[in-house]
């Protein structure tokens, strides 16, 4: 399987990794309810009957236009119950000709893996359907009633059931479709430039900012569930939580800190909304968690970096850019980054982007600040003073360990600071 974290990892409080048939007899043992990303099936894929569609297709065609997910064969659907099936009738072979035949286009990625129990007398096979950035996929086959009359539908899950699109959410599909790639970058630009200007708009005094925005190669398309407002909270709180748990994590603290006093998420475009900019007191920190996977999140660096407790004699004028904050932006962006793609069983790579920049209509020096012992800062011998920053990125999968976050972390501190002039901490 290609999948490592699934509804079934999420329920059963799995870390990611591979599936394997425990955690289906789990799940299925819990009586864990189908959803639009869970479909239990008791027989095998049956070949299509009076001429009609295949369901195999069907069904897989109806994940791929939502969000993906798995199909598993084996389960009762009404109880439960696991049944198991003979692996030897499994012709995966078949299975795949059969959406091949009846799916267009072609849907890549999908696979059919058999797990079986430990003492060898129980197995399941599951599908795994993959989020297709080709939706609307269309199911071909011919009615009952006119075997010469060859029909087309396009399914999609809506919640634990398959529904068929109406002709204006088929319109809407094959714009995102065809649009998709050529509003990457453009979306990506939008999203920053409303970040920094939502910030620098409300910010209390002229201040530097880290804004990033990560986003998913295959964001959740509109039919997928959105994200609950507790959920949203949960994400925010369970962030948080990892992030204490790492060592020295209390001695540099970072946005999410700030975002602790936020217990309230305000609803936005297709997104949940955290803000301490209006507050009057702590860092100034913004956050949104979309729906579809697309995370943003700006703090402010210049906060608490007051000039009077530099060593510096001759400081330059500029804004301040604390370098343990901007350190702490960076973990803590791809800790929630990770957190809401778990939330929301993503199962796409995510590019990060993240600069630093201001709200001045004039170019200002970015002037970096290094803490040198507890309670002392200065700016670094030889430092450069950028007026501007370049966008820097990085990669990360849901299932990335704490460790490998690190990395994906350290990779973005380093191409920032670099552009200082300094070399980053290893």
């Amino acid at each position: 399987m290609a999948r490592s974290w699934t509804r079934l990892h999420e329920h059963l409080g799995t870390p990611p990794g591979p599936l394997t048939f425990d955690m289906v007899a789990k799940a299925a043992a819990g009586r864990l309810a189908e959803s639009d990303d869970l479909d239990w099936k008791e027989q095998l894929p049956q070949p299509p009957r009076e001429g009609r569609w295949n369901e195999l297709a069907k069904d897989v065609a109806a994940m791929a236009n939502t969000r993906g997910g798995l199909i598993i064969f084996g389960v009762r659907d009404t109880t439960c119950e696991l049944t198991g099936i003979d692996p030897a009738q499994a012709n995966t072979e078949q299975y795949a000709q059969w959406i091949r035949n009846h799916i267009h286009p072609y849907l890549s990625g999908l696979t059919f893996t058999t797990l079986t129990s430990p003492d060898g007398t129980r197995s399941v096979l599951v599908t795994d359907v993959p989020a297709s950035p080709m939706a609307p996929h269309l199911v071909y086959g011919t009615a009952a009633r006119d075997k010469d009359q060859q029909a087309a539908v396009a399914p999609y899950r809506d919640h634990d059931h398959t529904a068929w699109m109406a002709e204006h959410q088929l319109e809407r599909a094959y714009r995102d479709r065809f649009t998709r790639a050529a509003q990457t970058d453009d979306t990506l630009r939008q999203l920053l430039d409303h970040t920094r200007q939502t910030v620098t708009l409300q910010q209390r005094e002229a201040s530097a900012w880290f804004i990033a925005a990560a986003r998913p190669e295959h964001p959740l398309p509109r039919a997928a569930a959105r994200i609950t407002h507790p959920g949203a909270r949960l994400v925010v709180t369970e962030a948080r939580d990892r992030i204490a748990q790492q060592p020295g994590s209390g001695h540099n603290p970072g946005p999410l800190e700030s975002l602790g006093i936020v217990s309230d998420p305000r609803p936005g475009l297709r997104r949940w909304v955290f803000s301490t900019l209006q507050l009057g007191a702590g860092r100034e920190t913004y956050a949104e968690l979309h729906h579809d996977g697309t995370l943003v999140l700006a703090a402010n660096l210049t906060f608490r970096t007051s000039r009077d407790r530099l060593r510096a004699d001759d400081l330059p004028y500029g804004l301040l850019v604390h370098q343990d904050t901007l350190d702490a932006c960076c973990r803590d962006l791809c800790l929630l980054t990770s957190q809401l793609a778990r939330h929301l069983s993503l199962d796409s790579s995510l590019l990060l982007h993240a600069t630093v920049t201001t709200g001045s209509q004039k170019a200002v020096p970015l002037i970096p600040v290094v803490l040198d012992h507890p309670g002392f800062t200065s700016v670094p011998d030889r430092a450069r003073y950028p007026h501007t920053i370049q966008l820097v990125t990085a990669g990360l999968l849901p299932a990335d360990t704490d460790e490998a976050l690190q990395d994906s972390a350290q990779e973005l501190f380093t191409d920032l600071t670099n552009q200082f002039g300094l070399d980053a901490r290893p």
